[in-house]
């Protein structure tokens, strides 16, 4: 799984994941994502760790469970 501890203090982050292009961007502190450069409007996430594990989720065709 891709790391985001190497961002600290930053609203931007992106990496190569098994061939695709991940990126996370920090919007008035709503974390937003694009897969492959394309711009994921349906999902929003509070941390950018759950956005790259979105993400990660994404690529690895694992579904995300709900948190209770």
């Amino acid at each position: 799984m891709p790391c985001v501890e190497q961002m600290p203090d930053q609203d931007f982050w992106s990496d190569v994941y098994r061939g695709r292009h991940l990126a996370v961007f920090n919007h008035h502190g709503r974390w937003h994502v694009y897969l492959d450069h394309m711009f994921q409007p349906h999902v929003v996430f509070a941390t950018a760790e759950n956005a790259v594990r979105w993400l990660a989720a994404r690529v690895d065709g694992t579904p995300l469970r709900r948190a209770a």
